[in-house]
């Protein structure tokens, strides 16, 4: 990692504006967090380097964000094709570059085609998608861009997904929302290769 340019304020090996958590300072819950972070089969995209490292420096909250995160991501029922979709959706509309990054890898892997993901990259028209697709791209695009969710996309939403599924989703951007406020205000670096 020596080499690479970072701003003044931004910490080598975290690659942020917070140096990585020591799980020696964690009470033992906090550790089992970071063990399960720092296990590349663990679960998580990018281990302590990323929000789940950023969430250990207030061990409480990081319990409570990994425990929503997990029923978001794997219990709700939403599947990995439509939860990576909202994910980048989620990140291009928030210009998240750390978690479009992290996520448009898994989406291929879960299933979206290069003609979605360009589509969310380049905010392209939705005709010609998926409904569902479009659907959840169009919600995205409303909640954070025009900060307004239209009763006709509201609508089609709730025919394809159903109360507690469109609750769900929803939840899940705001969830990624979050993480993207935090990945902003900690200037958390994108890999240099």
């Amino acid at each position: 990692m020596s080499g690479r340019n970072y701003p003044a304020d931004i910490d080598p090996q975290s690659q942020c504006r917070l140096p990585l958590p020591r799980r020696d300072e964690l009470d033992a819950e906090a550790q089992r967090v970071y063990d399960n972070l720092a296990d590349p089969r663990g679960g998580s995209l990018r281990g302590l380097r990323g929000p789940g490292g950023l969430h250990l420096h207030s061990p409480v909250l990081a319990r409570h964000t990994r425990a929503l995160n997990r029923y978001l991501r794997q219990e709700a029922g939403l599947g990995g094709r439509v939860r990576e979709l909202a994910i980048l959706v989620t990140a291009r509309e928030l210009d998240s570059q750390f978690e479009w990054a992290a996520h448009e890898e898994e989406a291929r892997r879960e299933g979206l085609s290069d003609k979605i993901i360009e589509a969310i990259r380049h905010r392209r028209d939705t005709a010609g998608l998926d409904e569902a697709d479009a659907v959840i791209i169009e919600l995205g695009r409303e909640i954070f861009t025009s900060r307004k969710v239209s009763s006709a996309t509201f609508a089609r939403g709730l025919a394809l997904f159903g109360r507690r599924k469109l609750v769900d989703l929803i939840a899940l951007m705001g969830n990624y929302a979050a993480t993207a406020a935090m990945l902003t205000a900690f200037d958390m670096q994108l890999d240099r290769d």
